[in-house]
């Protein structure tokens, strides 16, 4: 199979995408990414239907979306996806997202690891090294995703207990829900006058059907840290930085 170096979609933002302000939602920029890259690595060999069959799958483990520019509801995107050689048992993989006029409007990084699915854990990357084709002479958009600033401040602690329609296929709370939970604990009223401008995430463990997690917001002017956990254990970080609505 000829290793596909780069890998591009184009995209039309429906209204299934956008927020009540008709600008494209965070966990919908998410669920993108993962739609783009499940594409790639299926064209390289590598993806979900092919690495099931071996018990394991791609998990997301750390992610950060940098949006400049507000892509709205009607708008017509591309979204160019390409993986960076492999940093130990992690999978780096990029994003940049285009306007129609090819101008850049934001650009991503993220991390990803190979999942046994009987065994709840990450595996050594084996294999499926063999299918990431070197990208070695690409520049990323943005840098390698770091851990989440904490901020000091006041805490807003709330109560949240993972739904149906927040599980996804590998029987945990999808990547893409986490950002949902962010913006539903910044609030309404903030939200309808801010956006997302950028966002880290760190997926320490994954969360299960029945797992009520307590979320703890801090807000330090537009800085913002969402932390949840599970009987005294992190599962994810959430951090970045919001930006006034055009």
């Amino acid at each position: 199979m000829s290793l596909q170096k780069t890998y591009c979609e184009e995209a039309l933002l429906l209204s299934r995408d956008c927020d009540m302000g008709g600008l494209w939602r965070p966990s919908a920029i998410l669920t993108a990414m993962q739609e783009t890259a499940g594409m790639h690595s299926h064209r390289l060999g590598c993806g979900r239907e092919t690495l099931v069959q071996k018990g394991i799958v791609w998990v997301l483990t750390r992610c950060e979306v940098r949006m400049d520019g507000e892509a709205r509801l009607g708008s017509r995107l591309s979204i160019e996806t390409f993986p960076m050689p492999l940093r130990r048992w992690f999978f780096p993989r990029y994003f940049v997202f285009r306007d129609e006029s090819g101008a850049q409007l934001g650009a991503a990084g993220t991390l990803w690891v190979l999942f046994d699915l009987e065994k709840r854990c990450m595996v050594a990357p084996g294999e499926v090294a063999g299918a990431i084709p070197d990208n070695s002479d690409l520049t990323p958009p943005i840098g390698v995703p770091g851990p989440v600033a904490r901020l000091a401040g006041a805490e807003t602690e709330s109560a949240r207990t993972p739904v149906y329609s927040e599980l996804d296929v590998n029987g945990h709370v999808n990547n893409a829900r986490y950002a949902d939970w962010l913006c539903d604990a910044l609030g309404m009223e903030t939200m309808r006058e801010y956006r997302v401008k950028t966002m880290r995430l760190s997926y320490a463990a994954e969360i299960r059907p029945g797992q009520e997690m307590c979320l703890r917001l801090v807000r330090d002017g537009l800085a913002y840290h969402l932390t949840g956990t599970h009987a005294g254990k992190v599962h994810f970080e959430i951090g970045g930085e919001l930006a006034r609505r055009a």
